[in-house]
């Protein structure tokens, strides 16, 4: 019966997460007062989200990952090599504005270490894979966002990032959220209560999801309503990056002779973005910025969208099942 129970969530998992948000568009809307309460909630939800994500990660069995060392290159190469010259070319044709500019960076320029493996499940694409891939690009987007904020934006930079601030969000939703799912982890190999909680845990990825969706989403559409102006010019960038980056993908796929299975990880990994774990990072920056959380979850519910598109039309058009493998094209 749980095993069915689980079944059930998984397999309805985008309609919950459609509820989800549908529920956030009218509280964000109708109760706008709520927002600042909403708020509160974004960290703790998020941390525990990120907890039972990070259980579903084989951290013991990460050596997997590096094994296949052409996926890990693939992967890498597509995030912080590719991305960061489409990115940067796209956000040419926005206005040029500090608060603009640092909220779109900041959200494209992270892949997504959550929703991704969803998505890719979705699209019977090489789950297991780029589950074991997250961490790594978790590590290496940390490493190389300051990098890349300070190349594309030179000195003004200075003027919005604050150490403290991002220490804090890092510390309490990333690092710890990590350390106690390893430790989890660890537990759950050594002693029968420690599986039976991480059993237990593996109910509440889906459910997560759907809440930070909701919290997320409704305390932060009164600043996408009530600077609608300013942000719409996001939109086109966030819908042209959901269009280029599978083609790319498929591109580098073919490059690297991948299989069906890892080509659509590939595909996943290189378009989805890490808004959700990135948004209180936005929160973070100081009086001035107010505009960048709303640009980040803009870009949310536009790849929301998105995604139900693509785990449709990468399966049934862009990577097919018939060949085993993809032809490089050369």
């Amino acid at each position: 019966m749980t095993r069915l129970s689980k079944q059930w969530i998984q397999h309805n998992q985008v309609g919950l997460y459609a509820v989800a948000v549908l529920l956030a568009i009218g509280v964000g809307l109708g109760l706008p007062s709520t927002s600042s309460v909403l708020e509160l909630l974004i960290n703790p939800v998020l941390a525990v989200l990120l907890y039972v994500t990070f259980l579903e990660i084989p951290f013991i069995q990460i050596r997997r990952a590096f094994r296949n060392g052409r996926f890990m290159v693939a992967a890498l190469g597509m995030n912080f090599v590719v991305v960061p010259v489409v990115v940067f070319s796209l956000t040419r044709f926005l206005p040029q504005k500090p608060v603009i500019l640092v909220g779109t960076f900041m959200v494209l320029l992270t892949p997504c270490i959550d929703y991704v493996i969803t998505f890719t499940e979705l699209a019977d694409g090489d789950a297991e894979q780029i589950t074991a891939t997250t961490p790594a690009l978790m590590l290496v987007q940390l490493l190389l966002l300051p990098l890349y904020l300070w190349i594309f934006m030179g000195q003004q930079v200075a003027e919005f990032i604050e150490v403290g601030p991002f220490v804090e969000a890092f510390v309490l939703i990333i690092a710890l959220p990590l350390a106690l799912s390893w430790l989890t982890e660890i537990w759950a190999d050594r002693a029968r209560q420690g599986e039976q909680w991480q059993d237990a845990m593996g109910w509440l990825p889906v459910p997560m999801m759907g809440a930070t969706l909701f919290v997320v989403i409704a305390s932060q559409l009164p600043r996408v309503q009530h600077s609608i102006d300013q942000i719409v010019a996001v939109v086109p960038v966030y819908v042209a990056f959901l269009v280029i980056m599978p083609l790319f993908g498929r591109l580098a796929a073919g490059f690297f002779r991948m299989d069906v299975g890892e080509s659509r990880a590939l595909v996943f990994t290189s378009v989805t973005r890490n808004s959700l774990v990135i948004l209180p990072l936005a929160l973070a920056l100081p009086s001035g910025y107010d505009l960048a959380p709303a640009v980040v979850v803009t870009q949310t519910l536009v790849e929301l969208m998105g995604m139900v598109v693509l785990t449709r039309l990468v399966p049934g058009w862009l990577l097919p099942d018939t060949p085993t493998s993809i032809p490089s094209g050369t």
